[in-house]
């Protein structure tokens, strides 16, 4: 995976458009037509997982929809900053393309998305709010249909992403067709809650992963043409979706590059939605899901060996007594934490025993050497089933659920 960084530049190059089959053109539908116009019965005939019901979509007459670049704004409830940066963009990246979606902002922020509209954005949207998530999926799918031979670069609406960062991030997924990270370094005046927000998640991300990141957090990110389908089966419609992102991009094994950009923030953060202990709880959820499932079996596995040796006197039985009790749970558990697809269940098992029959060999022996220098059964059995957690959960992520 390259991590490797590059100052932003300003100007963004001359595009080569990819060849793509002839689409019709595309505009923009006021932002405050309600989903039962004529826009939701579109809708309803093209929509798909990642839209639902009630979502606006852009029809397909009136401008050419051959592009190389489309910028794919989330906004929920915004200001003036997302008129000012739609119109940088159509102004400083010319051939590119700005799809903003209205995430049931209400009909308050109308006004805002009109304006968007008439300065050269594509918007859509819905009525109630489903999340940052939910609104970059259905972005996804829009930009799907219309532009099917576009580079995406996600940012967001509230003016923290530079239209020269945007135009950096977009030439590196260009010139080396890899996603790509606008990574902050968050010096200066960072309010402290995003500081060390995106430090304990990069921390726990590589803890997870073993992938070096810069920024865990952000929300400026490119992608490929052609390489977005698999944006779709991410789950979580909230902030946790951009982490899910990161996840599914290392089990998928994809490249990551990284760009640096500016750190952009206004005091206090006022203008963030995002809601400290119920996005965090989501945003961490994927990996705290392993290590609550882990540390449930854990705790069966060391009650078990302590039990059945106190009962039998026996290391081997009580190890393998133990160990078909939590790995039969932890299987159950970790087949929900991992979204393993119906209909693996005999696949993923025959893969779950191979690997409990290793942890199990390697547990043993650990203990064996532990108890026979000394180090009482329990705290043997803390350190030996600690050193094992992370080979476990890397190869139950990589192969055993996939």
């Amino acid at each position: 995976m390259s991590t490797q960084t590059r100052p932003s530049t300003g100007s963004f190059p001359q595009r080569r458009l990819r060849p793509e089959a002839a689409a019709q053109p595309v505009t923009t539908r006021a932002p405050d037509r309600t989903a039962g116009s004529a826009g939701a019965d579109e809708a309803g005939r093209r929509s798909g997982p990642a839209s639902g019901p009630g979502v606006r979509w852009a029809s397909t007459s009136g401008r050419p929809a051959r592009v190389g670049l489309v910028v794919l704004m989330p906004a929920y409830q915004p200001d003036g900053r997302l008129v000012e940066l739609v119109s940088e963009l159509v102004r400083e990246l010319p051939g590119c393309r700005v799809l903003v979606v209205d995430d049931g902002s209400g009909p308050q922020y109308a006004q805002v998305f009109r304006e968007a509209s008439a300065r050269g954005a594509e918007v859509v949207g819905y009525e109630s709010n489903r999340g940052k998530g939910a609104a970059l999926r259905t972005g996804l799918a829009q930009l799907a249909e219309l532009w099917p031979g576009a580079d995406v670069v996600c940012a967001d609406a509230d003016g923290q992403h530079r239209p020269a960062d945007i135009a950096a991030v977009a030439r590196r997924v260009r010139a080396t067709g890899h996603m790509t990270l606008g990574v902050r370094r968050l010096t200066g005046p960072v309010p402290l809650r995003s500081r060390i927000g995106n430090a304990v998640t990069s921390l726990a991300f590589r803890l997870s992963t073993g992938w070096r990141l810069g920024d865990t957090q952000t929300g400026l990110r490119g992608y490929p043409a052609g390489q977005t389908a698999w944006l779709a089966e991410v789950p979580g419609d909230r902030y946790e979706y951009e982490l899910s992102v990161l996840l599914r991009a290392h089990e998928l094994g994809l490249e990551v590059e990284e760009v640096e950009i500016a750190t952009v923030y206004e005091p206090g953060n006022a203008s963030s939605h995002f809601r400290p202990l119920r996005d965090s709880a989501r945003v961490y959820a994927p990996m705290l899901g392993f290590l609550g499932a882990s540390l449930v079996c854990f705790g069966i596995d060391w009650v078990g060996v302590v039990a059945l040796h106190a009962m039998t006197g026996n290391l081997l039985a009580s190890v393998v007594g133990a160990r078909l009790v939590s790995g039969t749970v932890n299987f159950v558990m970790n087949r929900r934490v991992f979204h393993a697809a119906p209909g693996t269940v005999c696949r993923t098992a025959v893969r779950y025993v191979a690997l409990a029959l290793v942890l199990l060999a390697a547990s043993y022996m650990l203990l064996r050497v532990l108890t026979g220098i000394g180090v009482p059964l329990g705290l043997a059995k803390l350190l030996g089933d600690g050193a094992l957690y992370a080979a476990s959960y890397v190869i139950q992520r990589r192969a055993v659920f996939r």
